[in-house]
């Protein structure tokens, strides 16, 4: 359990700001990547935390960002349905985690375990960064040296620093590689000159209302709500309280679900648990949610300056192209690392099985099409994998172990 040391205001607002500080990389990625304003998604993260804090009593000491889980299904869901359908179809996401609250609360914690076991989550996770392999690569070959520079610093950070310095090799690999385009390169600070101090967001309405987009979205939600359940109990282990029992993984669940919401009304990516600050919270022994609470409002103040949201557009790809050649395999490494810890059998053939054809259906690019309706990427496996997990039988030896 962590103690938690006495805080001034001052101080609080100093380590609410560095919670920020941790999550500021990733959070502003995502939208980078998928063509929406970041300044929109620091926005979101921000009144999507503290609508988590209301929904959870304000209990929870969890910040919420864009997740890396939907890059790949908002980048297909847009060229399938334009922009304001993919934004529309994060509604779908949303929806997701608002059935697994009532689940959860109706059935228990152990029937979301039994739909999503490590067999079924470790192949998922592992699509999410497999899937986006391709695209990094080609973002990096727009510049080698910078996308390199951009890598090496990330990987530096990742291994050979300690404390909080190690928890940001993102940002850490974006400002080394956006010096060095500036040193030796050609970076465009005019948009940066022109941009106002004070600027909204740029709030994008959902334009495309379907239903398709959301059906397209809804499988790729499974991986984020495993992810969330876990954040959740390792925040109770950091703690040395029990969330999960109150104000209940339901509300938890349920906070999520309408950040997401919130999300997909103005134009950003959906916003899940944030493990990083949870990283961060360990090393700090912070752990009063009031601080996060400062860290998301925060993160509106810089959601509210102009040439913030100017100079992360001024980034260029191939700096970004070489932060997602880390991220996106650690990501891979993660879904292993998942199965590993999980102590799945692999010399079970069910397992092998599973995780098999979860993989080839993703890599392989696999589609089912049914009139103007199409199912593809993470989506499909994540359907196919929890299906193939409910259809097959367990190993008799496992069923004896089970009774």
């Amino acid at each position: 359990m962590v103690q938690t040391p006495t805080l001034t205001p001052l101080r609080k607002g100093i380590v609410g700001v560095q919670y920020l500080f941790v999550a500021f990389g990733a959070t502003v990625l995502v939208p980078l990547l998928v063509g929406l304003d970041p300044s929109t998604a620091l926005f979101s993260a921000g009144v999507g935390t503290l609508i988590f804090h209301l929904v959870s009593r304000g209990q929870v000491p969890i910040f919420l960002g864009s997740s890396f889980a939907f890059i790949a299904p908002i980048q297909s869901a847009t060229e399938l349905y334009g922009l304001g359908g993919a934004l529309f179809g994060i509604v779908g996401v949303a929806l997701v985690y608002l059935l697994m609250s009532a689940l959860i609360r109706a059935f228990g914690v152990k029937f979301i375990a039994r739909l999503f076991p490590p067999v079924v989550i470790g192949p998922i996770i592992m699509l999410i960064g497999l899937s986006l392999s391709g695209a990094a690569v080609k973002m990096a070959a727009s510049n080698w040296a910078l996308a390199i520079a951009s890598l090496s610093t990330a990987i530096v950070i990742t291994l050979y620093t300690r404390g909080l310095m190690r928890l940001i090799p993102i940002f850490s690999g974006i400002v080394v590689g956006y010096l060095l385009d500036w040193a030796f390169f050609d970076v465009d600070l005019s948009s940066v000159a022109e941009a106002s101090w004070f600027a909204f967001p740029r709030f994008i309405l959902p334009t495309e209302i379907s239903w398709q987009p959301i059906l397209f979205m809804i499988p790729v939600a499974i991986a984020p709500v495993i992810e969330h359940i876990g954040d959740v109990y390792v925040v109770n282990s950091v703690t040395g309280k029990n969330f999960i029992k109150s104000p209940g993984l339901h509300r938890t669940m349920l906070g999520d679900g309408l950040a997401c919401l919130f999300a997909s009304v103005v134009g950003a990516p959906p916003v899940t648990t944030y493990s990083e600050v949870t990283g961060a919270m360990s090393l700090t022994r912070v752990t009063d949610p009031v601080v996060f609470r400062i860290a998301a409002v925060a993160g509106i103040a810089f959601s509210l300056i102009g040439k913030v949201s100017a100079l992360l557009r001024s980034i260029d790809e191939a700096v970004l192209g070489g932060i997602m050649l880390l991220l996106f395999g650690t990501i891979a490494g993660a879904g292993i690392s998942t199965l590993l810890r999980s102590k799945v059998d692999f010399t079970s053939s069910r397992n092998i099985v599973i995780t098999s054809v979860t993989l080839t259906t993703g890599i392989g690019g696999a589609v089912l099409s049914m009139g103007d309706f199409t199912l593809q990427g993470i989506g499909l496996s994540s359907i196919v994998a929890v299906l193939l997990n409910l259809i097959l039988p367990e190993p008799k030896a496992t069923q004896d172990e089970e009774q």
